[in-house]
């Protein structure tokens, strides 16, 4: 990998120097199977600088958005994230609205169990403290990029058995019969936490989407109850709106 390794009479400093090579062997592919950079003591011996440099010069990448670095993990090269426009009218999984898209939709557990519902998933599901629920954490990605992080809630009841497709829930709650067709959903904007926006591969303080979901079967049960966040750049959220009738008929009867 010696024509990593820049010309020493340029007369830019060497960590730019350093950085702007890593950069031309970024787009060129050279990272593009495993994703993550060399160790810090094998690249720097590759080229040829001080651990210090490296240092500036990844500090210098990730600062620019081309690397991500996870403590304990290693250092990643940031891939530009798919952009979905997703409607609000619709109700559908995640898994549904990328494949739509033409998107590889796949998960990352964060947390699975059956546990005593805290008191806002009871007071959210209408149900009462001593009844089991299956909580599922995902991280949800599409072609690989972490896209989303869902925290969801179900009545243990709604579910075959004690757990559900880790996949998709909406997959699990339809084939007990209980597939949601009704939903309320509401959204708000806030800066993310260091672990979610880890998760993410997103800056810590990033704009993120909060989104709480619940979601009714035909008899108006409640049967999940789901919160995500939602990286900002890689989703719209579109809605059609309609003129309301009173307003249409008064507008059909004003003069022309």
């Amino acid at each position: 990998m010696s024509e990593l390794r820049p010309s020493r009479a340029e007369r830019t400093p060497l960590f730019e120097a350093i950085g702007a090579a890593l950069k031309r062997e970024i787009a060129s592919g050279r990272f593009a199977e495993t994703n993550v950079l060399p160790g810090e003591r094998e690249l720097s011996e590759m080229l040829d600088v001080s651990r210090t440099t490296l240092r500036r010069a990844i500090a210098g990448l990730v600062d620019e958005g081309v690397l991500a670095h996870r403590h304990g993990a290693g250092t990643f090269v940031r891939r530009n994230p798919p952009h979905v426009e997703q409607p609000l009218s619709r109700l559908t999984s995640f898994t549904e609205d990328m494949r739509l898209r033409g998107l590889t939709a796949s998960s990352r557990v964060i947390e699975e169990g059956t546990y005593l519902p805290t008191p806002e998933e009871a007071m959210m599901l209408g149900i009462g403290p001593g009844e089991s629920v299956y909580r599922l954490s995902r991280l949800r990605l599409a072609d690989g990029v972490p896209m989303a992080i869902d925290h969801a809630t179900v009545p243990l009841r709604f579910l075959n058995g004690d757990h559900a497709a880790e996949e998709s829930l909406y997959v699990a709650l339809e084939s007990s019969g209980f597939r949601p067709v009704r939903a309320l959903q509401r959204l708000r904007a806030v800066i993310i936490e260091p672990a979610e926006a880890a998760l993410l591969e997103i800056a810590a303080g990033s704009a993120a989407l909060d989104i709480q979901r619940i979601a009714y079967i035909a008899d108006g049960r409640c049967v999940e109850f789901t919160r995500s966040f939602y990286r900002s750049d890689t989703f719209d959220f579109v809605a059609e709106l309609t003129l309301s009738s009173s307003s249409r008929q008064r507008a059909e009867g004003a003069p022309r």
